[in-house]
C-alpha cells in the first residue's frame, strides 16, 4: 500500500497518509479539520535501495584489469 502526501488548504499543514489505491481521498485536515489536497510527490517513482545497483546489474565486463594489448611475451 502506498503512502500519500496531503496538504491542508486552510492551515498549510503537510502530512502523509498510508492507504490503499482504491480508498477514498482524505477530505479533512487532522489538525484544523480544513480542506486537504493530495499532492503529487516522490511516492510515484521507483526507489532503488542497496549498494552496487549499477555494478551488480549493468556492469560492463569488456575491460579486463591487469592486461595490456600492447604487451608482448
Amino acid at each position: 500500500m502506498p503512502t500519500y502526501d496531503y496538504k491542508c488548504l486552510d492551515c498549510g499543514y503537510t502530512f502523509e497518509h498510508f492507504q490503499r489505491i482504491n480508498d477514498e481521498l482524505l477530505t479533512n485536515c487532522p489538525k484544523c479539520n480544513g480542506h486537504v489536497k493530495r499532492l503529487i510527490g516522490a511516492g510515484s517513482t521507483p526507489i532503488f535501495k542497496g549498494t552496487g545497483f549499477y555494478q551488480t546489474d549493468y556492469k560492463n565486463n569488456s575491460k579486463k584489469t591487469g592486461t595490456n594489448s600492447t604487451d608482448k611475451k
